[in-house]
């Protein structure tokens, strides 16, 4: 049988055996959830206690103790550890992040205004009846998608036929189907920006809610409800933490049979788990303050442009208020998308809490009350004052790994700190702790992974020895499966993947998106002169291409025949007048040559009658310039 047949076979027994659990845990009075069940199942399969062999096939005696272990897990219902596993499965099904849900929530909000839009745009009305019908349906329309309070419907009929009146209709069915949806969509803003003006005139906008003040006033409530829950979730990790730093003095005897150092660990994850979760939905409700602000101030902008532009005019063109009245309803409907996600916020921060009832009762055991007002207990906030004084790893106690501190490295608070950013020495230990790191003290860099510690010392032995560590956080994950999501710890098991990823019975959205990663090449800055040069010799082959390059000329040839093809214009400079005066006249005299040649006339004759050759005589004449 070839790999892809047994890996649909496998999938099929798995597929059966998490039905099967889930019948079981209904026929008994439970109802979960596949993608819980399918995760418990994981969780059991390896659970070293439980010895089930992951590399092989199981038999059917294995599967029906597999399904019974995973039935009796799930209807613990003291269980803390099962607490956290709901919790974490609820979060990660409900939660996504702004701009998700914000995609989400438009397109399910266009998918309901589909059947309305679709009657419109598929319309063909003809007779009068007809087109009344029609624009009626084009108010409702209207109404429902800006989200607004549907019972004024004479405003919204009044606004709309100020802009789109009844006899527009003719050439409104002429168009396209998606002019007539973009249409739609234009007349929606415009119409809602009319009402939201008309409202802060006081002339009209009746039964709209003024969002900015409930924004303003339910966003601080959020923020100090997460706030109380956190410092109160914080306030019991510590004191279980506080419990098990002394657990190996506690006598037995002090704590109740049912109080065993595995369930305070358990205790104290779920602790953990919860503060990570109220961390997100504070950052995400300071995220939805200064997301108003800004849309108030812009708010606030376009209405006092629309009163400038509009004032008391009778008629005011279209092209100059219309942009105004979309630009102002697009505003509103980001206010409407903020008071959907803080509803969703608050909905969320209140459904978590009904996963944290062990974990409180435990905290409420008496035994535990007692010895917890015999011991101290250290905060977080103790821990970092403690390192306040600059205590960081020094260079002399580094034994492996790449260090990184806050004033030598750029963006170190954007590191990805493995573990959520946990101690990494903690977490390894037998009597595991959730002890939150202190990257201040430095950050090691291991294959390629960065780890924070809450001391020095910490940091140390985990560097001497660090792959025996990461292998005995992977092992104390095994016996307490709610680790793997909390620290996220998919990558050491290949066969968990997140609890979206467990079975295909989620109703969450697949959303894609493009996307792109950076990775700086060097992360200390560095000066690097791009043109140098060491070798001379290119360096003189350099310069005798610029001296080259000085002698060349950009030449062009006009023939003729293109002479008359385009119009050619020359711009010369005309010469300039200039004189020149000097300060005085002077003059320079030279010697006018003078020669005498003496003997050119009168040649004599000699006896025989012959002229004899002239004597001639040249005599200087010239005067000296000095004479």
């Amino acid at each position: 049988m070839s790999g892809t047949a047994n890996r649909i076979q496998a999938e099929g027994v798995i597929k059966n055996i998490i039905r099967e659990i889930v019948q079981e845990c209904a026929a008994r009075g439970e109802g979960v959830s596949e993608t819980l069940v399918a995760f418990i199942v994981k969780a059991v399969v390896l659970d070293p206690y439980n010895n089930f062999q992951v590399d092989r096939v199981l038999a059917s005696e294995d599967v029906q103790r597999l399904i019974e272990l995973c039935v009796r897990r799930l209807l613990d219902g003291k269980s803390a550890s099962l607490d956290t596993i709901k919790m974490q499965v609820y979060f990660d099904m409900n939660y996504t992040t702004r701009e998700e849900f914000l995609t989400e929530h438009r397109r399910v909000l266009e998918t309901r205004l589909q059947p309305i839009t679709r009657e419109i745009t598929d319309n063909r009305a003809t007779t009068k009846d007809e087109l009344e019908s029609l624009y009626r349906k084009i108010v409702s329309s209207v109404l429902l998608r800006s989200g607004l309070d549907i019972s004024v419907v004479r405003e919204a009929t009044a606004a709309l036929q100020s802009v789109f009146p009844q006899t527009e209709l003719g050439n409104f069915l002429n168009l396209s189907k998606r002019d007539k949806d973009r249409q739609l969509i234009e007349l929606t803003q415009i119409v809602t920006g009319i009402r939201l003006f008309n409202k802060e005139c006081g002339k009209g906008g009746e039964g709209i809610d003024n969002l900015p003040a409930i924004l303003n006033e339910a966003i601080p409530a959020t923020l100090k409800e997460i706030q109380q829950q956190t410092d109160d979730v914080v306030d019991t990790s510590e004191k279980f933490i506080a419990v098990l730093d002394t657990m190996t003095t506690l006598s037995q005897k002090q704590l109740s049979n049912e109080t065993t150092k595995q369930k305070i660990q358990q205790a104290m994850i779920n602790s953990r788990q919860l503060e990570l979760y109220l961390n997100i939905l504070a950052n995400d409700a300071r995220q939805s303050a200064r997301e108003v602000d800004e849309l108030l101030s812009q708010f606030n902008a376009r209405l006092d442009q629309l009163k400038t532009t509009i004032q008391n005019r009778t008629a005011v063109p279209t092209a100059q208020v219309y942009p105004q009245f979309m630009h102002l309803a697009v505003i509103w409907f980001s206010f409407q998308d903020e008071m959907v996600l803080l509803s969703v916020l608050s909905n969320i921060l209140y459904s978590l809490e009904p996963y944290t009832v062990n974990t409180k009762e435990l905290l409420a055991d008496e035994a535990i009350k007692k010895y917890l007002a015999k011991v101290s207990i250290v905060t977080d906030k103790q821990r970092l004052q403690a390192n306040n004084s600059g205590n960081v790893v020094q260079p002399e106690d580094r034994s492996e790994g790449t260090w990184y501190y806050p004033e030598t490295t750029k963006n170190y608070d954007k590191l990805p700190l493995m573990y959520k950013g946990f101690c990494a020495y903690h977490l390894a230990l037998n009597d595991f702790k959730l002890v939150h790191g202190d990257p201040r003290i430095g950050v090691v860099q291991v294959n390629d992974r960065f780890y924070s510690f809450s001391e020095p010392k910490d940091a140390v032995l985990f560097c001497r020895k660090p792959s025996t560590y990461i292998e005995a956080i992977a092992n104390n994950a095994k016996y307490n499966p709610e680790l793997i999501q909390l620290l996220d710890l998919h990558a050491h098991f290949s066969n968990i993947a997140p609890y979206g990823d467990l079975t295909q019975s989620s109703s969450k959205p697949h959303l894609k998106a493009d996307s792109g990663t950076q990775t700086d090449t060097h992360f200390h800055e560095k000066n690097i002169v791009k043109d140098y040069e060491w070798n001379e010799w290119e360096l003189r082959r350099k310069a005798i291409k610029l001296a080259n390059l000085r002698r060349r000329l950009t030449k062009s040839i006009q023939t003729n025949g293109s002479n008359f093809r385009r119009e050619n214009a020359t711009q010369v400079y005309l010469p300039k007048e200039q004189y020149v005066q000097t300060k005085r006249d002077n003059y320079t005299n030279v010697p006018q040559p003078k020669v005498y040649l003496s003997g050119i006339r009168g040649h004599q004759r000699n006896e025989d009658g012959e002229f004899l050759p002239a004597d001639v005589k040249k005599v200087d004449l010239t005067l000296d310039i000095d004479e």
